[in-house]
């Protein structure tokens, strides 16, 4: 994808299809050349057959002019319907890839790129490839074999005329580009303003709960009708365009006709030319008009088609902020080690979350880490599976550094539970399952037991098939996390990291869920995100992060002695009580 041009790429996704593609074409073609025939048929008729009176020929041949017509038809038939096989297989391709290249993207593209504008990559920006992909050669191939084939007719009936509308059409060609021009830099606006409107409404039925919540739906009408207004703007600019366009190809295709008028007539003033031949090149030229348009179309699907695709391009080519190293190794089961080593992180590049961090989690133990949002607890989190990538430092499991083995099999023993809980709109069995895919019903019901979820799960209409809508906006936030947690129950790794793992539950719930995140915890290296301190006192080791590193770390006790942060945190959080 990167050393290669954006031709090779294009074309080397044909190569799975060449068969279909070499079908295609050559309906194309046969459609385009029987469309000759006609012309010809009519020449002969009204200079042969009917002066003559042969009028058994002239019916058997309009007979034979159905039946080639019937087969011109199966012909269009077949590019009709193999074309845009072609293409569905050829977009399908595309998206395969595309859609395999994100999942190998970091955490940092997907910060930095909206979601609606990577769904219209996925989405629109594939259907105008795909467009272009059996379009553009159909129309190449038909449109050169009816004006090639056409003009070789036409020489050999008359050369002179022929060598006319030959220095013509390119000068007619010509002008209709330039105006054809004017109309994809005003179909380019519109498009950036439809992706304004994508944005917006996709950024508003999102956020409409909070609209109504803050009564705010004025505020996001007006923000709506903003994008709307510059869509109809630019829409009229397109429109005025197009009918600029319209106009000057229909003068420059009947000045064409007018140039076969004026050329065929002088010549039948000078006896070198009859008036059937005149018919004849007319008829010729209106044959011309379908592959006039075709040009004109592959011209627009060429803008469009190679705009999506360097957009495609672009994002193919942007490279993950973070691989496997060459000669990475699968990790097997860990036993839960977490060592930072002066582990410094900054998102940007120049304000520092983290700084220098070093920390030893031993195999077994329950860490627990508080101190304020945006203190750079999840952050130090994250860098345990690789979400991110240390600024500078390193991080080992088991004292292998973890930029040594596959993310694939470091992720596998690390089982999270983060505060933002994220469901598929599918079932409660998938959604469960999705931390083991091969379970049994059984061991998903088991993890469901163990998560305290399992006797909400059988009140539900559907039992575990039930629908969770669109991430699990059917659920409670407290049954939503539940079902995150049977997740992690579940999958069974060593290594555990509860990002607030407890704060959508309500009380009662959370001190029966405690009990079993006791029992996963066991034996389990744990590390523990939160802000209520009253369900980390059990915590071998307790950090508090504060201004880009750890400020305290010891015990309950011990903190609570050292009458630091972690003892004032504490003593507030008991005052509220």
């Amino acid at each position: 994808m990167k050393q290669s041009k954006p031709i090779r790429i294009f074309l080397s996704y044909y190569k799975p299809h060449k068969r279909l593609l070499a079908l295609d074409l050559s309906c194309a073609v046969m459609a385009s050349l029987l469309d000759l025939i006609f012309p010809l048929v009519t020449r002969y008729s009204l200079q042969t057959l009917l002066p003559h009176r042969m009028f058994l020929s002239f019916f058997l041949i309009m007979g034979s002019m159905i039946l080639i017509q019937l087969l011109r038809s199966f012909f269009s038939y077949a590019v009709s319907f193999k074309g845009h096989i072609l293409g569905v297989r050829f977009e399908a391709d595309i998206r395969d890839d595309l859609f395999r290249h994100m999942q190998t993207l970091s955490f940092g593209f997907f910060d930095q790129n909206r979601t609606g504008q990577l769904m219209n990559r996925v989405t629109g920006d594939l259907f105008e490839i795909s467009e272009l992909s059996h379009h553009g050669p159909e129309q190449l191939c038909s449109s050169a074999a009816s004006i090639l084939g056409g003009l070789a007719v036409m020489f050999v009936i008359q050369w002179r005329l022929a060598l006319v509308i030959t220095l013509v059409f390119p000068l007619v060609i010509f002008i209709i580009f330039l105006m054809r021009g004017k109309m994809n830099r005003a179909s380019l606006e519109v498009k950036e303003r439809l992706a304004g409107i994508n944005n917006e409404m996709e950024s508003s039925i999102s956020g409409m709960r909070t609209a109504k919540a803050f009564a705010n739906e004025e505020k996001e009408q007006e923000k709506f009708q903003t994008s709307n207004r510059l869509y109809v703007g630019a829409k009229g600019k397109f429109y005025k365009s197009m009918g600029l366009f319209h106009a000057s190809q229909d003068f420059c295709l009947s000045f064409i006709n007018i140039v076969v008028i004026l050329f065929g007539g002088l010549l039948i003033m000078q006896g070198q030319f009859d008036a059937v031949d005149l018919i004849t090149f007319t008829l010729y030229i209106s044959a011309f008009l379908n592959p006039i348009r075709q040009i004109l179309a592959l011209i627009e699907q060429l803008t469009s088609g190679s705009a999506g695709f360097q957009r495609f391009l672009e994002l193919m080519r942007t490279d993950p902020e973070i691989t496997d190293k060459e000669g990475a190794v699968p990790m097997a089961r860990a036993k839960g080690k977490i060592r930072f080593e002066d582990v410094s992180f900054s998102y940007d590049g120049i304000n520092p979350v983290l700084s220098h961090v070093n920390l030893t989690v031993s195999a077994g133990e329950t860490l627990a880490v508080v101190g304020p949002s945006g203190g750079g607890k999840s952050t130090l989190c994250q860098l345990i599976p690789r979400f991110y990538e240390a600024t500078e430092g390193n991080v080992f499991i088991d004292d292998f550094n973890i930029k040594d083995v596959t993310q694939l099999s470091l992720r596998q023993n690390i089982g999270i539970v983060q505060q933002d809980v994220f469901l598929f709109a599918g079932t409660i069995l998938e959604n469960i399952r999705y931390g083991k895919r091969d379970a049994s019903l059984e061991d998903v019901m088991e993890a469901a037991k163990q998560a305290e979820i399992h006797d909400d799960i059988l009140k539900m209409p559907n039992g575990y098939e039930t629908y969770v809508g669109e991430r699990g906006i059917m659920l409670s936030g407290g049954q939503k996390q539940r079902i995150a947690i049977a997740r992690v129950f579940l999958k069974n790794p060593p290594i555990l990291i509860l990002d607030e793992a407890t704060s959508a539950l309500d009380s009662v719930t959370e001190l029966r869920i405690q009990t079993a995140l006791e029992a996963l915890s066991h034996g389990r290296t744990t590390i523990l995100i939160a802000h209520r301190l009253s369900t980390i006192r059990n915590a071998q080791e307790i950090i508090v992060i504060e201004d880009d590193g750890i400020a305290e770390q010891g015990s309950h006790e011990d903190l609570m002695r050292a009458n630091g942060i972690y003892a004032k945190l504490y003593q507030v959080q008991q005052m509220l009580i």
